[in-house]
């Protein structure tokens, strides 16, 4: 007999996160992954703005509450 592993269904859920404003690049950080308060782009130092995505839920370990 041969049993599959049960993996448990992933569900995206409403994300804050920052987009680069350049229109060169596509990079965007986590809300809960980013360095400063209003990030600069990491790949091309350009501005961020703020918007929303539909992501898997990750949490960050190396946040405090």
């Amino acid at each position: 007999m041969f049993h599959r592993k049960v993996v448990p269904e992933v569900v995206p859920e409403e994300t804050v996160v920052w987009n680069c404003t350049s229109d060169a690049c596509i990079a965007w950080v986590r809300d809960n992954f980013k360095e400063a308060d209003t990030p600069a782009c990491p790949i091309c130092s350009s501005n961020m703005e703020q918007t929303t995505r539909m992501l898997p839920a990750v949490e960050n370990p190396l946040i405090v509450e």
